[in-house]
């Protein structure tokens, strides 16, 4: 979940909501990423879920952190929720769970490096305080009576909404851990073909990354749990955009989008205050009833824009949103697998000429049926295993053209090999868990903690 953003002033044009949107245009010289993971903390001890106060604990991770490696507070009523380093920025989900934004950097080497450090990092605080922590999808044994509310006015008030809109929304925010890499557009048309080809191919993003194959002490049915909850939330707000494959996409088309999604809050002074349901239009006009005679500013349209969660999403960036968390050599392997697609011209085409014909079903058939089977998902003759295969390809080659060496002279294509070797085996890491769960672990589920933990 995204910190209070900074947009700008008063709106006073309609005109200036697309505006922001264009605003992110940047010439491909420019271009970088940021990538965002989440992770599960859990005491050592009990392979309880941590709680956000006590000698083991998300308050004790955050102040170690703070203290040994020298990252900054970000406090919020007075608790401490996150921290702010060179460009990062680490922050809580709702129920605890850990999650790193990124610096802005160029390349994957650095991506790599990156998490590296941090995942060090959280290592050694973890093992001060008697905490672990994991990356998968959905939470592999814990119920919702379990988990931990982080003292943060937003999920205070969106808890209860999202209980209402959805069948899913409270397990969404407690209980899945996702990876996602955020990148640049050059223009209109640029954004326009990206986003295309991002929605179509997150099928594929959740067949490769699918790690939650286990929710509340067993299997659940599903390689990609996470991606099942995720079509029980709230329609409002998720989904695959159908309408930005039709004529007249473009920066207009997706600020209308949002401004249908019903509003969560407004963000004031340091308080959330409660607009639930309530609609932007009529904060444009100044009657929203929960600021009566107050038109928005340009940073109560950034926060907004933070709460609609389609599978790819537009801000002054694109999002792909697809993926569950997972082991580290993953979460790398998605920076690569979207900069290899979307920042090489070449790929990109080859990609939209495989998607632009397939309709709307097909791409939620294979939303579904990666959900399901992951690589071995089918929808509308279309095989997620030879996809994939297909794609890999087309990344391998995007990031071949990009020949960005890392201080030993490698490209950055070795990045792929996880998911090459997960194609040649038609095997996401959900299957691999499964055969552990019904093999060597003789179905006890508390060995996924030392399985999965960094």
């Amino acid at each position: 979940m995204s910190i209070p953003q900074s947009g700008g002033g008063p709106i006073e044009r309609p005109e200036q909501l697309a505006e922001y949107l264009a605003s992110g245009c940047k010439p491909k010289s420019e271009w970088r990423m940021g990538t965002e993971h989440e992770k599960f903390g859990y005491i050592k001890d009990t392979l309880a879920p941590l709680p956000y106060d006590g000698p083991v604990s998300v308050r004790a991770m955050l102040e170690g952190l703070r203290d040994a490696f020298g990252w900054a507070e970000v406090r919020e009523g007075g608790h401490l929720i996150g921290l702010q380093k060179a460009g990062a920025n680490v922050s809580l989900e709702p129920g605890g769970q850990l999650e790193l934004s990124g610096a802005i950097l160029n390349d994957l080497h650095e991506t790599r490096a990156e998490l590296d450090s941090h995942l060090a990092e959280v290592k050694v605080i973890g093992d001060r305080i008697g905490a672990g922590f994991f990356g998968m999808g959905a939470a592999p044994v814990w119920t919702h009576d379990q988990m931990h509310m982080m003292p943060k006015g937003r999920y205070r008030l969106m808890t209860p909404y999202m209980g209402r809109v959805g069948g899913m929304g409270t397990s969404m925010m407690y209980r899945t851990c996702t990876v996602q890499v955020n990148l640049d557009f050059a223009s209109e048309a640029d954004m326009v073909k990206k986003l295309r080809v991002a929605l179509a191919l997150q099928p594929v993003a959740t067949a490769l990354f699918a790690t939650s194959p286990f929710f509340e002490g067993k299997p659940n049915g599903h390689r990609s749990w996470r991606s099942r909850i995720w079509r029980d939330l709230d329609a409002a707000r998720t989904g695959m955009l159908p309408w930005a494959f039709e004529d007249g996409m473009g920066f207009e088309r997706y600020a209308d989008y949002a401004l249908d999604v019903p509003m969560y809050f407004v963000y004031r002074d340091g308080r959330y205050i409660n607009a639930l349901g309530q609609s932007f239009r009529d904060f444009l006009n100044g009657e929203l009833p929960a600021l009566p005679g107050q038109v928005p500013t340009l940073s109560d349209w950034a926060d907004h824009l933070t709460t609609c969660f389609p599978e790819a999403r537009v801000k002054k960036y694109m999002e792909m949103r697809g993926a569950d968390a997972g082991p580290a050599d993953h979460t790398v392997a998605l920076s690569a697998f979207w900069v290899g697609l979307m920042y090489d011209q070449g790929a990109l085409d080859a990609a939209w000429d495989i998607v632009k014909g397939w309709d709307a079903a097909t791409r939620e058939g294979l939303r579904v049926a990666a959900s399901e089977r992951a690589l071995a998902g089918e929808a509308g003759g279309v095989r997620l295993g030879d996809l994939a295969a297909r794609v890999l390809d087309l990344s391998a080659a995007g990031l071949k053209a990009r020949a960005v060496l890392d201080a030993g002279g490698r490209d950055e294509v070795h990045h792929l090999d996880v998911l090459r070797d997960r194609v040649a085996r038609g095997a996401s890491r959900a299957d691999d868990l499964l055969a552990a769960y019904h093999g060597d672990w003789g179905g006890d589920l508390s060995r996924v903690y030392a399985s999965e933990s960094y």
